[in-house]
């Protein structure tokens, strides 16, 4: 049944990714949002799905057969007030998709602290170089695809598979709803102090997750991860395969390069053939490792993924390139966790080997702007050979007391001007600004590169 759907919360990745997945069903979809700028805007309104600015009652006027509800939307919100005072019909986002997509669809789902958008936009693109055409959701823009979402035209559907809350009304984490044949962790740490006490109660959460995997899928897990290791040991009744970029286990690189840009796969203590690819890092070696175990469970062979990889252009905001100025580059980065700040530092640096790097953090999760992190932060940043850290007066905790241990190489700045401003009088020839943050940071990439022109 074609129906009229509106989607409070439309603008954030994985909102506006249930909006076109929503009109490609040929469902009429319109959302209201308070931030409605590109590039989800853009890719909504090409999609043509109708927006609006602001949580005004009358974006429910006449009502819409459904109102899908984001997480970032809380009791006293105008639009949720007005839902729930005129009985409309409403769910959240993770059901939705369950309920109309992913039934009867083979799910393979990526979970994890770290790595969940690269690792799915790999596992989404080596189905789609074997000519699966698989469906995907996935929490940023796959430059294979140009886009971070699509129905797809085969029983395969890749989804990021996040521990956020569901909604308001739903305190489950979103992943719990998608009951995965395949399962990859990744990772565990603690994050998202906002709506997590602790650890345990996101392992907690994982194990709702790995309780949802039939005993015909696959587990693929981070090889001695203690805090997934913790989470299996409550219960597992699925097949598991371990990865690691340098351990001893079924899925294992040989022979790698400094930076990453090349290893061998061992499957199995079989050499399977060598990726030769872009990326750097061991955190992309193990990202691989794992989309080629997910990807050779839904069937695509072992040397088949490797060659895909080899044609993978990773995503936006995942160490892009965003401009090379006199021999200045200029990097994008989510990097939001001392974890990733950290092995990201260390894949650059093996890049870039002498050369100077110039980080600029802003701390912009929640659990960043709180200061759960802040005793880790400056060992992470330590590859760098400058830190500009952005603290403007709302942050939480004192970044000049935090950030002592990197003595004077640490500048605390209040404003991205201030930030321009010495980039302009010190970034040389041969240096890399690696900009990081899970937000879009007033622009300053662009302005970075500006600047440097001007200054040209």
């Amino acid at each position: 049944m074609i129906m009229h759907i509106h989607i409070l919360g439309i603008c954030g990745t994985f909102m506006g990714g249930i909006a076109q997945i929503a009109t490609a069903l040929g469902h009429r979809v319109t959302g209201s949002d308070a931030g409605v700028y590109p590039p989800m805007s853009t890719q909504l309104e090409e999609a043509g799905i109708e927006l609006m600015q602001g949580w005004d009652a009358s974006h429910l006027q006449p009502a819409p057969d459904m109102v899908v509800v984001g997480n970032a939307l809380s009791r006293g919100n105008p639009a949720v007030e007005y839902m729930l005072d005129q009985g409309l019909p409403y769910t959240s986002g993770p059901q939705w998709l369950a309920e109309h997509v992913l039934q009867e669809r083979w799910v393979l789902a990526v979970a994890g602290t770290h790595g969940k958008t690269t690792t799915a936009s790999m596992l989404a693109w080596i189905l789609q170089d074997a000519g699966l055409e698989p469906g995907f959701l996935i929490g940023g823009v796959p430059q294979n695809f140009g886009c971070s979402a699509r129905l797809g035209n085969t029983p395969f559907f890749v989804i990021e598979a996040d521990e956020y809350d569901t909604a308001f009304f739903d305190k489950r984490s979103k992943f719990v709803h998608y009951r995965p044949r395949t399962l990859v962790m990744n990772n565990l740490e603690f994050d998202h102090a906002d709506i997590f006490d602790d650890l345990a109660q996101i392992q907690r959460q994982f194990h709702h997750l790995l309780r949802t995997v039939p005993a015909s899928g696959l587990v693929v897990s981070a090889w001695r991860d203690d805090n997934l290791d913790a989470v299996l040991e409550m219960g597992c009744w699925t097949a598991v395969e371990y990865f690691s970029a340098q351990g001893d286990c079924a899925w294992r690189a040989g022979d790698m390069s400094p930076d990453g840009s090349a290893f061998d796969v061992i499957c199995e203590g079989v050499n399977a053939g060598r990726v030769s690819w872009p990326l750097t890092g061991m955190h992309n070696v193990s990202n691989a490792l794992a989309a080629i175990a997910a990807a050779r469970h839904a069937g695509v062979p072992v040397r088949a993924g490797i060659a895909a990889l080899g044609r993978f252009e990773n995503v936006k905001r995942r160490m892009e390139l965003r401009g090379e100025v006199a021999g200045i580059k200029v990097y994008d980065d989510f990097a939001h966790h001392p974890t990733a700040i950290e092995t990201t530092l260390a894949g650059l640096r093996a890049q870039v080997g002498e050369g100077r790097i110039l980080a600029v953090l802003e701390p912009r999760s929640n659990t960043m702007r709180m200061g759960i992190h802040a005793e880790s932060l400056p060992a992470s940043l330590a590859q760098a050979d400058e830190v500009l850290l952005f603290a403007p007066p709302s942050l939480g905790w004192n970044a000049e007391e935090v950030m002592a241990p990197l003595g004077n190489k640490c500048k605390v700045l209040a404003s991205t001007q201030e930030i321009l401003s010495f980039l302009q009088a010190n970034a040389g020839a041969g240096d890399t600004i690696l900009v990081m943050s899970n937000g879009g940071f007033e622009d300053i990439h662009r302005r970075i590169l500006q600047e440097l022109e001007r200054r040209q």
